[in-house]
C-alpha cells in the first residue's frame, strides 16, 4: 500500500513539475501586487511588494492548484465565517501605509524629539560603547540576527560557540562553576533566582530577603513573581536578616547588590557564611566591569550570581533588549533556568556544541515547571561576548580603571565644593551625593545638571546619584563637575587642580587577585582584522534566513526587513536611558503609543502594555492581570486554569508561575477542542475557575469552528479567556482575539510583527486586553505605566525591550492595514499549497472540514518508525543536507513535524522545500523496500558535512555514494549550505556536561 501510494504520488509530482515548468516559462516574476502607480507622485518603494514573496501570478497559480478561483473563496474555506471581521477593520483607512522612504523620514523626525542628554543615572543601565566592528558585523548583520534558536546544532555551531564564549566570560568574571546562555533582564533573572532558592528548599521555606539597596526595578519584579508562588518577600537591611529567629528558620535565600544601587561596595564574605549556616542561598546581583577589579562573588561563597551584561557593548536603547547573565555553583547547575550550551561530540568524534539538558525546558515539563523561560537574549549575549573578546582581559581592566579613577576625580571635585559623598568609603563607579549644603533641594542640582545637558539619578529631596561609564571623556567630566560648581555658585572648575587617583577606592580585601578570561579566544582577536575574521568565521557556520527559508511551525520566521532594522542603531534611539525624564523622550513615547494603538486595532482590544520582553513573559503578565481582576471583584479564590492539549507549550508553566492550578482539557482525534470535556470541567470548577488558555489557530495548524462557543462556556462559568497570540500571523485582518471571545492575549512581535529571532532572542511579548482589564496593566516603580489598579512590574524596564519596538512599529506602518491583511492571506495560502504538494507523500495530521490548514501544517512521520525505523530526527537531519533548516520537530506531537512557510517565501522557495521533502520520502522508501539498510542509510547518517564527504574510502564505508549524500538535488551544486559537523551525540553531552571554552591544552590536543 505504501509503495502504491509513492508511485501515485510520484506520478503526481511529475505532472505538477511539468505544470510549474510551463507556468514559469510563460511568466516573468514581478512585484507581489503588480499594480502600476496611480500617478507620477505615488511612491514606488512600497513595502508590501518587497515583504510578500509570491507575486500575483504565483498567487493565482497556487489558488488554482487548490481548486479556488479567488482569494476570498479560499479564505472562506479556511477561516470560520462566524469569526471573520469586516475588511475595513484592518485596512489602509485604519492603518495608513508608508513607503520605505516615508517611514525613514518619519522615524528621523520622531528621533529628533528624543533629547540626547548625557545620562549619569546608572541603576543598572550604562552608555555602552559599541565597537564599530561589532555594531556593523553582528548587530546589523542578518547572518547573526535572522537565525533561530540553535535546536539544530549541526547548522548552528557559530553562535553556539559564541554563546559558550559568553558562558565562559560569565563563569570567569564571577568565579562561578556554570553559567547559562543569558536571560531576559537583570530583574527577571533575580526573580528566577528567588524561585530557584524556594525550590532548592523543597518548597518548604517561603521567606526571601532582599537588601533595600538592590535596584528598585528588581524589587518590583520580585514582588510580582513572589505572589504567584506564595513566597514571603521581605525588603530591609541585609545586616538584620538573621536577627529574627522566625525569619531565619523560614529563610530560603537572600539577594544583595554588589556594588549596590547607592554605589557602596560591601564585604559580604562573613555574611554569606552566616546565611549558609541558616540553610539559605546567597544570591548576588553584580556588575561585570566592576568584577575585573573587585573580588568575584564566587570566591566568597555566593550560590547564584546574576546581572546585566549590556555594559559590554550593547546600547541602552531606552531599556533594552539586554542580555542578563545567570551563574550558579556546581550543585545547582541542573536546576538552573534558561538555555545552557554544552560541549559534546559528533558521530566522527569531533567536538561540537549543542543545547544541553533540554529536558528542563517548559515545553517538556509543562505544569511541573517553575520557570516559563522560552528564549534567551542570544544576539545581545553574543555582542557582549564579542566585546570581551575584542578588548580581552587587559583591555577590560583598563576600561574599568579609567571609569573608577574618573569617579574618584569627580568625588574629589565635589568634596572640595563642600558636598558630602555618602559612600565615600567604598565605590566603583557610582557616587551618592548629599547636596543640601548648597542646594535648597535636589531639584536645584538637577536643574544645574540639565543646563549642561546631563541627567542625574533622583534619590530623594536632598540626594542625587551619579554613575560613570566607559563613554565618559574629559569634556563630559568637566560638564558634570561644572554642574556642581553652578549649584554651589562657585567659579568654573579646573581639572589640573585635582590630584590624579592612584589607589582603588574600596577595601583592600575586596581587590581582585585572581586571573580572568585566560582562555585563548579572549587573548588573540584584538586587532579589527582578526575580530572581523572571527565574526565572519562563526557566522559562516550558521544557517539563517540569508541562506534559505526556516519553516519552523509556531515560530513565524518571516522577513526581517532591512528598512525596519535601520532606525534601531541610530543614536537618537540607541542612546536613551530608560529612566530619562518624561519630557526628553517624546519621540519614543509617540512611537510606543502608535504601536500600542495599532496593536489594539489589530487585536480588537482596548489597551496594551509593551512591558513584557518575551512571549512567555507576556503570558505571565496576562495571567497576572487576570488574577488581579478577579481579586478586585472579591474573587481572588479563583485559581483554576483550563488548558487544552493543543495549547502552546509555555502555557502550563506560565499558569503555575501566576499561582494557578492547571486542569488539562481533551482534544478530539481530528485536532479540535473537545467542547464537551471543556464544558464538563468548566462546570466542575465554576466556583474557582479563573481562566481558560487557548492558542488560536491551534498548534495543530487548524482554525477550530468552536472557538466562540468555547469562550462562552468559560464566561458563563465566571472565568476569563486568555487567547495565546503565538499564531496571530494567521488572524491579522481576517479575525481577531476579541471577536473570537478572548479577554486578553499576548503577541509575539518577534513572530507576527517581524522582530528578528536573533539566534535565540530577543523577543517582545506585549499584551492587549479588553476594557475591563485595562486598569490592571503592569506598572513600574520609576516611570508611570499601567492603569489605576496596576500590577507590579513584569520586566526591569518600563517599556521592556523598547528599542526593538521600532522594528514592529516600522513593519506595521510600512505595510499599512492592506499589506498586513495581504500578508496573512498569503501566509495561509503558502501553507495550504505546501500541504497540497506534500499530500500523498506524507500524512497530514489535521485539517478542517474543507480540507484546509491554517498558516502551518502538521505532518505525521509515525508510519516510518514502524516501516523503516526512522524517527522525526532522521528526517530533520537529512533536510540539513538539502540546505534547509528543519521544521519544528516532535512538537506539539512527538511523531510530527510542524511546518510554517510564512508569507515572505516565494513559490520557487516553497517548491524547492517541497521537492526536498519529497526526495527524502523516496529515500525513506528505499529503506522500506530494503534497498538501503535500516541502520546505515542516508537518513540515519545525516547530516553529511564536507569533512565526511571528502573522507577516505575507509572512513566513508556507506552503502550510497558521496554524491547522493551531498548533492541529492541538482540546485545544490549551485547553492549548498554545509553542516559543519555530523550528527551530535546529545546523551554524551548531558552525561559529560562541559559548558565553557576549551583550554589551551584541549585545543592543542
Amino acid at each position: 500500500m505504501v509503495a502504491l501510494r509513492i508511485v501515485i504520488a510520484s506520478s503526481r509530482l511529475s505532472r505538477q513539475s511539468a505544470a510549474r515548468s510551463i507556468y514559469h516559462s510563460l511568466s516573468v516574476r514581478g512585484l507581489a501586487t503588480a499594480k502600476s502607480p496611480a500617478n507620477l507622485f505615488e511612491s514606488l518603494d512600497t513595502f508590501t511588494d518587497r515583504h510578500v514573496g509570491p507575486d500575483d501570478n504565483e498567487t493565482e497559480f497556487m489558488l488554482s492548484k487548490l481548486g479556488f478561483d479567488s482569494m476570498e473563496s479560499f479564505l472562506a474555506a479556511t477561516v470560520p465565517q462566524n469569526i471573520r471581521i469586516a475588511s475595513s477593520t484592518v485596512s489602509n483607512a485604519s492603518i495608513p501605509a508608508l513607503s520605505e522612504t516615508e517611514l525613514h523620514a518619519n522615524a528621523k523626525r520622531l528621533g529628533r524629539k528624543n533629547e540626547q542628554f548625557k545620562s549619569f543615572i546608572g541603576m543598572g543601565y550604562h552608555n555602552a560603547v559599541v565597537p564599530p566592528v561589532i555594531l556593523r558585523n553582528v548587530f546589523e548583520n542578518p547572518a547573526w540576527y535572522t537565525p533561530y534558536t540553535p535546536y539544530q546544532p549541526e547548522i548552528a555551531q557559530g553562535r553556539l560557540e559564541s554563546l559558550v564564549n559568553f558562558q565562559t566570560m560569565i563563569m570567569s568574571l564571577t568565579s562561578m562553576h556554570v553559567s547559562n546562555a543569558s536571560l531576559l533582564d537583570e530583574a527577571t533573572a533575580a526573580a528566577e533566582a528567588m524561585v530557584m532558592a524556594y525550590v532548592q528548599s523543597n518548597q518548604k521555606k517561603k521567606t526571601f530577603f532582599v537588601d533595600k539597596a538592590v535596584l528598585p526595578q528588581t524589587i518590583a519584579v520580585l514582588k510580582t513573581r513572589a505572589k504567584g508562588f506564595g513566597i514571603n518577600l521581605v525588603v530591609g537591611d541585609a545586616g538584620d536578616v538573621l536577627k529574627s529567629d522566625a525569619l531565619r528558620a523560614d529563610l530560603a535565600g537572600v539577594l544583595v547588590q554588589y556594588p549596590d544601587v547607592n554605589g557602596f561596595v560591601t564585604d559580604y564574605s562573613d555574611f554569606t557564611k552566616r546565611v549558609h549556616e541558616a540553610g539559605a542561598l546567597v544570591i548576588v546581583a553584580t556588575d561585570l566591569l566592576a568584577l575585573t577589579l573587585l573580588q568575584p562573588p564566587g570566591e566568597w561563597g555566593a550560590d547564584i550570581v546574576l546581572g546585566n551584561s549590556a555594559r559590554f557593548g550593547v546600547p541602552a536603547g531606552y531599556g533594552g533588549p539586554h542580555g542578563a547573565f545567570f551563574a550558579v555553583t556546581e550543585k545547582l547547575k541542573r536546576k538552573m533556568p534558561g538555555r545552557l550550551i554544552g560541549r559534546s561530540k559528533d558521530t566522527m568524534g569531533n567536538p561540537a556544541y549543542r543545547l544541553a539538558l533540554q529536558t528542563r525546558e517548559q515545553h517538556i515539563r509543562r505544569e511541573k515547571a517553575t520557570s516559563n523561560i522560552c528564549t534567551s537574549q542570544a544576539l545581545l549575549a553574543n555582542m557582549a561576548a564579542m566585546y570581551a573578546i575584542y578588548h580581552g582581559p587587559i583591555g577590560l581592566e583598563r576600561i574599568a580603571k579609567k571609569v573608577h579613577f574618573l569617579t574618584q576625580t569627580l568625588k574629589l571635585a565635589v568634596e572640595r565644593l563642600g558636598f558630602r559623598v555618602i559612600n565615600a568609603s567604598s565605590y566603583f563607579d557610582t557616587l551618592t551625593i548629599d547636596v543640601s549644603k548648597h542646594c535648597a533641594n535636589a531639584e536645584v542640582m538637577h536643574a544645574a545638571a540639565a543646563l549642561q545637558g546631563l541627567n542625574l539619578r533622583r534619590v530623594d529631596k536632598n540626594t542625587v546619584g551619579v554613575t560613570l561609564d566607559e563613554s565618559v571623556g574629559k569634556e563630559d567630566l568637566l560638564s558634570l563637575i561644572r554642574a556642581f560648581h553652578i549649584a554651589a555658585s562657585q567659579p568654573a572648575p579646573n581639572l589640573a587642580d585635582l590630584p590624579a587617583p592612584k589607589e582603588l577606592a574600596f577595601p583592600h580585601q575586596l581587590v581582585r587577585e585572581s586571573e580572568f578570561l585566560s582562555h585563548p579566544v579572549f587573548n588573540k582577536h584584538h586587532s579589527e582584522t582578526e575580530m572581523l575574521r572571527y565574526i565572519f568565521h562563526l557566522a559562516s557556520k550558521d544557517l539563517g534566513l540569508v541562506h534559505a527559508m526556516i519553516p519552523l511551525g509556531s515560530c513565524t520566521m518571516k522577513l526581517n526587513s532591512t528598512s525596519s532594522m535601520i532606525p534601531l542603531t541610530w543614536p537618537e534611539f540607541g542612546g536613551i536611558h530608560p529612566f530619562a525624564p518624561h519630557e526628553q523622550v517624546a519621540g519614543y513615547r509617540k512611537i510606543i503609543k502608535e504601536l500600542e494603538d495599532d496593536l489594539c486595532k489589530i487585536t480588537g482590544f482596548s489597551a496594551c502594555s509593551v512591558q513584557p520582553n518575551s512571549g512567555a513573559a507576556g503570558e505571565y503578565a496576562g495571567l497576572t492581570v487576570l488574577r488581579a481582576y478577579h481579586e478586585s471583584r472579591g474573587e481572588g479564590h479563583r485559581d483554576v486554569c483550563l488548558i487544552p492539549l493543543s495549547a502552546h507549550g509555555t502555557n502550563p508553566a506560565s499558569a503555575v508561575m501566576a499561582g494557578l492550578k492547571v486542569v488539562p482539557v481533551k482534544t478530539h482525534a481530528d485536532g479540535n477542542l473537545d467542547l464537551e470535556d471543556l464544558k464538563a470541567k468548566a462546570e466542575k470548577h465554576k466556583d474557582n475557575l479563573a481562566v481558560f488558555m487557548i492558542t488560536y489557530p491551534s498548534t495543530f495548524g487548524v482554525f477550530e469552528d468552536g472557538i466562540t462557543e468555547a469562550c462562552k462556556i468559560i464566561h458563563d462559568c465566571g472565568g476569563q479567556v486568555y487567547l495565546d497570540g503565538a499564531n496571530l500571523n494567521a488572524q491579522v485582518g481576517l479575525t481577531n482575539p476579541a471577536v473570537c471571545g478572548g479577554d486578553v492575549c499576548h503577541l509575539n512581535l518577534h513572530k507576527t510583527f517581524a522582530i528578528p529571532h536573533g539566534g535565540g532572542g530577543p523577543g517582545v511579548g506585549p499584551i492587549c486586553v479588553a476594557e475591563h482589564l485595562a486598569p490592571f496593566l503592569p506598572s513600574h516603580p520609576l516611570v508611570k505605566t499601567g492603569g489605576d489598579a496596576a500590577i507590579d512590574a513584569i520586566s526591569a524596564a518600563p517599556f521592556g525591550s523598547a528599542s526593538i519596538l521600532l522594528i514592529s512599529w516600522a513593519y506595521i506602518k510600512m505595510l499599512g492595514g492592506n499589506g498586513l491583511s495581504e500578508s496573512t492571506n498569503i501566509a495561509l495560502l503558502n501553507a495550504n499549497y505546501m500541504a497540497h504538494r506534500l499530500a500523498g507523500y506524507y500524512s497530514l495530521r489535521f485539517k478542517n472540514k474543507n480540507g484546509r490548514v491554517a498558516h502551518e501544517l502538521l505532518i505525521d512521520l509515525a508510519e516510518f518508525d514502524k516501516s523503516a525505523g526512522l524517527k522525526v530526527t532522521d528526517f530533520a537531519k537529512r533536510l540539513q543536507d538539502y540546505g534547509f533548516h528543519p521544521p519544528t520537530c516532535s512538537w506539539p506531537i512527538s511523531t510530527c513535524m510542524l511546518i510554517e512557510p510564512t508569507e515572505s517565501e516565494t513559490l520557487e522557495e516553497i517548491d524547492r522545500f517541497c521537492d526536498a521533502m519529497i526526495q527524502i520520502r523516496k529515500e525513506a522508501e528505499d529503506i522500506i523496500t530494503g534497498k538501503q539498510p535500516k541502520d546505515n542509510n542516508l537518513l540515519k547518517n545525516a547530516p553529511h558535512p564536507l569533512s565526511l564527504v571528502v573522507a577516505s574510502d575507509k572512513e566513508w564505508n556507506r552503502p550510497y555514494t558521496r554524491e547522493e549524500a551531498a548533492y541529492p538535488m541538482p540546485w545544490l551544486r549551485e547553492k549548498k549550505f554545509w553542516p559543519t559537523v555530523s550528527r551530535i551525540d546529545d546523551a554524551y553531552g548531558d552525561l559529560n556536561l562541559i559548558c565553557d571554552c576549551p583550554t589551551v591544552e584541549e585545543l592543542a590536543s
